[in-house]
């Protein structure tokens, strides 16, 4: 994989890789960009979440689950000092449909862990990684009603 990030003033600059796609990355006022774009730190907590869920919903896809929405959300913390690295992270799935199997969302979960997901793979080695899921009904009306919660651990070594 190739990747490049191009200079355009100040602190703004435009990042491309192999599939051709452009993200703005950006910095704060406070350290002299124009908050307009994402933060390199950003862009790894979203890249993580973004590579787990794609793996998730391919294989409850693939176990005939009936999700009807779903959302991945990293909450990472940062080392006080530079360079301010990731210290540990929590990735919670919240999957809403019918009947949706527990078994199917952990069994889910661990896969993407443990053997497909290369941004948590790479980032499990260097820090911990909770990882919490909730399981919804989807309802006719209103809000969708929360049917589980738990938490996976993968396994050590």
């Amino acid at each position: 994989m190739d990747a490049k990030v191009t200079w355009h003033g100040r602190m703004t600059f435009t990042g491309t890789a192999d599939s051709g796609f452009e993200v703005p990355l950006g910095t704060s006022p406070a350290v002299g960009g124009d908050n307009d774009g994402f933060r390199p730190m950003e862009l790894m907590a979203i890249s993580l979440a973004g590579c787990t869920a794609m793996d998730v919903i391919s294989i409850l896809r693939k176990k005939r689950q009936e999700v009807t929405a779903y959302e991945v959300r990293v909450h990472a913390e940062q080392a006080e000092e530079h360079p301010r690295v990731f210290t540990r992270a929590v990735i919670e799935y919240h999957v809403t449909g019918r009947a949706v199997d527990e078994a199917a969302v952990v069994r889910s979960i661990e896969l993407s862990a443990v053997r497909y997901c290369p941004a948590q793979g790479m980032l499990a080695k260097v820090m911990p990684i909770a990882l919490h899921y909730f399981i919804y009904e989807a309802q006719e009306e209103g809000e969708p009603r929360l049917l589980r919660q738990g938490e996976y651990i993968p396994p050590q070594g």
